[in-house]
Parts: C-alpha cells; sequence; structure tokens
C-alpha cells in the first residue's frame, strides 16, 4: 500500500535537504526534525521578535533556520493571506503556527 497524505514522502528544496540530511521525507517527518532543532537550541520565544528563552509558542530564527526561513513565501489557498519571511533576519521571530507554511514553501 502506498503512503499518501502527511506519510507520502515529498522533494526537498536545496536548504531544507540539507537541513534535514535527505533529498525526501515526509511532511510530519520534516516537522518533527524541525522541532527537534528547535528545542535543542531552545529557540522558543513567549512573545514576537523576543529573546530565545527555550518555550514559548514562537520560534526565533538562527543561522541555520533563516536559511529555510528566507524561503518561504506563499499564498493560502483557503484565505489567499500571503506568508512571507524573506525579509526574516537573526534573532526575528515566526509564529509556530506558521511552520507548516515553511515546510510548504520548501517542498516540491
Amino acid at each position: 500500500m502506498a503512503e499518501v497524505g502527511l506519510n507520502k514522502p515529498v522533494k526537498l528544496k536545496a536548504e531544507l535537504a540539507a537541513f534535514c540530511g535527505v533529498a525526501e521525507l515526509p511532511r510530519t517527518a520534516i516537522t518533527q526534525k524541525f522541532w527537534d532543532y528547535i528545542k535543542a537550541k531552545k529557540l522558543q520565544a513567549k512573545t514576537e521578535n523576543g529573546k530565545a528563552e527555550g518555550a514559548g509558542k514562537f520560534i526565533v530564527a538562527d543561522e541555520t533556520l533563516l536559511k529555510i526561513f528566507k524561503q518561504t513565501k506563499v499564498t493560502s489557498k483557503s484565505s489567499g493571506k500571503v506568508t512571507d519571511f524573506t525579509g526574516l533576519n537573526v534573532g526575528q521571530t515566526i509564529n509556530m503556527l506558521q511552520l507548516a507554511s515553511v515546510v510548504g514553501a520548501n517542498v516540491e
């Protein structure tokens, strides 16, 4: 039986593939790799553009994550809202709920 949906492997774009160490992964595994890294580096903050404090709903961009985040510019199919992180800088944050947009923008 072929894997489908979130468990189906997808092709990763260059920066995400370098981060994950493989060329293809299911979306669920990509998200898990992000969270493992974010937690290990304590890159969560309680406030938008707050200092990394190891907990909270905002993800602080470090040099590694920034390479991937800056590749993110997507328009929601349902709301038409644009998620654009191309101008993000080290130390700035994204809402953890926007991580799905990052994953979506960095797979083919």
